[in-house]
């Protein structure tokens, strides 16, 4: 396996797992966002949901096997992307030691010029958020498989609201920033595909963050009760 070693220890390797690892963070912060706007459709059919999840894979493997080999997985591929990420940037710092004279950001969006920081944000909240929601250390009023109970009496709180908002707001241009990286790899760099490719990204960073952050803003609203 020394040329895979060897592969990974390349900027374009090191490009290829930050790709392949946000395709499937891309995919999971998606279905998630669908997920938790089952909030709307009542404390039923979202808690039936959430036990569904648990279910899968039964009589197989134990009730909640598989979503925990989900969550594993995710925190592997968070662990990839971040380690990643902060090796091509070591790499590309000792490849200039000496800082420019002048710095420029004309090319430069502010989501490119925050992704690292806003993925240190990301990664503290995906932490907190799995011992806030999934195993309930951090949360005074956590009920087990009550995920409506949970989700409100939790957000119900400004200062979790606030950092949960402030959390996918970060998640929304590292989502952005990453999905047009994500094309520009692919070779979609024509003038032709410019736009699609800024369209695409916006929309898609816009509407998972709105559907985020809905949950929150209808719960402190006092809409979901």
């Amino acid at each position: 396996m020394k040329w895979l070693r060897d592969f990974y220890r390349s900027s374009l390797g090191k490009k290829a797992v930050m790709a392949v690892t946000g395709v499937l963070l891309f995919g999971f912060v998606l279905l998630h966002m669908l997920g938790n706007l089952k909030l709307f459709m009542g404390p039923q059919k979202l808690n039936g949901y959430a036990e569904g999840l648990r279910a899968f894979g039964e009589p197989i493997l134990s009730h909640g096997d598989v979503l925990w080999i989900l969550r594993i997985g995710l925190l592997a591929a968070v662990g990839l992307h971040v380690v990643s990420a902060w090796q091509l940037r070591r790499q590309n710092a000792r490849a200039r030691p000496e800082s420019y004279a002048r710095t420029t950001h004309q090319a430069a969006t502010y989501a490119s010029r925050s992704m690292f920081w806003g993925g240190v944000l990301i990664v503290a909240f995906v932490v907190y958020h799995l011992l806030h929601m999934t195993v309930g250390n951090v949360h005074a009023e956590f009920v087990v498989g009550d995920v409506h109970h949970n989700m409100v009496t939790a957000f119900v709180n400004p200062f979790v609201s606030g950092f949960y908002i402030v959390a996918v707001l970060a998640l929304g241009f590292h989502l952005y920033h990453g999905l047009w990286s994500f094309f520009q790899s692919l070779g979609w760099t024509g003038p032709r595909l410019a736009g699609f490719r800024r369209t695409f990204a916006v929309t898609f960073a816009i509407l998972v963050s709105a559907g985020f952050i809905a949950v929150p803003v209808t719960i402190l609203s006092g809409l979901v009760r």
